[in-house]
């Protein structure tokens, strides 16, 4: 029976009539995964490059969201060939690729998700889930088109070259990460800074001049909103880990009394 793979982050983000709104998931956890998936949001993140995600995290968490009317994205530790083409044979079809400096940096990605001769993919399509086991008629021909390759920018140096790393063929879309931004500019921990801002502000300019959607990372909702208004196609407002860590703090914070010391009330912890 012929399979169909569901239409890429590209796709969506080309037919999409506003924003799209997600979350990181970041806990390794299938099960938070699906309910995440069930959240009414447009997107979601599974992270393995500061979360705990192997292989089969990634795999169990596919199949977790698998069926939710959402887009998942899988973003790699290190923008890796190998590491590539075993999460599309896995069965990812969105990649964020971290840490993309340069237009060599960009071309390579594009490279380990295409099949020779546009790129390096490694040939495994009869043992990948990718392929479903070789029943999607003529895979290996249309595998490009089942992918999209969005690049990070996270770094002084990227924006310098985000023009140039936006006209790469193959890349789909571009994300800014302010916090290593901000680290990279000198400003560690400042990603609220009138600079990262700025420096933002160029990168979407400058996809919104080239005509490729490009996403922030956002979890202060005003400055959410600053860069929604500034052309963002799309967004990420929360992590599971957070609302976790938040939602178990306002509860203690609310039933447990504040411990009392010979000083007097220990005053609660600041986030």
């Amino acid at each position: 029976m012929p399979i169909r793979l569901a239409p890429t982050f590209a796709d969506v983000l080309g037919a999409a009539d506003r924003p799209l709104t997600g979350m990181w998931i970041c806990s390794g956890s299938p099960l938070v995964a699906e309910i995440c998936a069930g959240s009414g949001l447009d997107w979601l993140l599974v992270d393995a490059e500061h979360s705990p995600n192997g292989l089969e995290s990634i795999l169990a968490q596919l199949q977790a969201i698998h069926g939710h009317p959402v887009q998942t994205l899988v973003r790699p530790p290190v923008n890796d060939t190998v590491l590539i083409k075993q999460y599309l044979d896995l069965g990812v079809q969105n990649l964020l690729i971290p840490m993309v400096n340069s237009v060599d940096d960009a071309r390579a990605a594009v490279a380990a998700t295409r099949y020779p001769p546009e790129g390096v993919r490694g040939v495994g399509s009869a043992l990948a889930r990718a392929a479903r086991w070789n029943r999607i008629p003529d895979y290996l021909g249309s595998a490009a088109g089942t992918i999209s390759v969005t690049v990070q920018i996270e770094s002084a140096a990227a924006v310098e070259a985000v023009e140039d790393i936006l006209a790469v063929d193959g890349v789909d879309a571009i994300f800014v990460g302010p916090s290593d931004l901000a680290s990279s500019m000198g400003l560690l921990g400042q990603q609220e800074h009138p600079d990262v801002r700025a420096a933002v502000g160029h990168c979407l300019t400058a996809a919104s001049k080239a005509g490729t959607p490009a996403g922030v990372n956002a979890f202060n909702p005003t400055t959410a909103r600053h860069y929604l208004d500034a052309g963002a196609r799309f967004i990420l407002v929360g992590a599971d880990v957070a609302l976790l860590a938040r939602g178990s703090e306002a509860l203690a914070s609310e039933f447990i009394p504040p411990a009392v010391s010979d000083d007097g009330p220990t005053p609660p912890v600041s986030y």
